[in-house]
């Protein structure tokens, strides 16, 4: 009997310390997999060095990657605390499709019940988002902004093909404006969240391991 192919391996990729501490896990995943939960650092070029340093890794070569951290909200009615499970992220270098955004919605609505859940596209920014600049990245579409999302997503894809998605927890919206990086306002709420999204993203994770009919 020919031995069965290693379970894939899931990267979990954030931005700040804070969101790395939230997302503290084991190294292995529900699935079987191994997690690994990489601490890219700020802003894009950041978290472009930092994921195709590490999918050069052939241990983590066909890894699934999921973007997580913190984010801003664009539209009118976000609170920290909310979810967004992007369609699609976007940014000058490119746009990148999300896999199995319906699975991460339902298991993030299970895990987290009463917490309101957004789908669409994710814009990327290499400054934290203020003011009536939400407005104008609202108007092409996109309901959230983060520096790092895009930026890791389009990072993993150019690697090798692989499925990518990306969860941000909104930490400020046009009603709750954050007044600095270092102060999180809203982030109590948001770190609560981002710690218990974990069992979503391994759902998501073992989904991707099973036989495709």
């Amino acid at each position: 009997m020919s031995p069965q192919p290693a379970p894939a391996p899931l990267l979990i990729a954030c931005a700040l310390g804070i969101e790395q501490f939230a997302l503290r896990t084991s190294e292995r995943g529900d699935a079987g997999g191994p997690v690994t939960v990489l601490r890219t650092g700020m802003g894009p070029r950041a978290a472009e060095r930092s994921v195709s340093r590490v999918l050069a890794d052939p241990a983590l070569g066909g890894a699934a990657v999921l973007a997580t951290g913190f984010c801003a909200g664009l539209a009118p009615g976000m609170h920290p605390g909310d979810l967004v499970v992007a369609e699609e992220t976007r940014d000058p270098a490119g746009t990148v499709a999300c896999v199995g955004t319906d699975l991460l919605v339902k298991e993030l609505t299970r895990s987290l019940p009463g917490r309101t859940v957004h789908t669409g596209p994710l814009t990327g920014s290499d400054h934290v988002v203020r003011g009536p600049e939400r407005g104008d990245l609202l108007a092409t579409g996109a309901i959230a902004a983060d520096m790092e999302s895009a930026a890791t997503l389009l990072s993993a894809v150019r690697t090798g093909e692989r499925p990518v998605a990306a969860v941000r927890v909104v930490v400020d919206a046009p009603e709750h404006e954050l007044v600095r990086i270092g102060t999180l306002r809203g982030g109590i709420s948001a770190f609560r969240v981002l710690r218990s999204v974990l069992p979503a993203f391994h759902e998501w994770h073992r989904s991707l391991l099973l036989p495709r009919r």
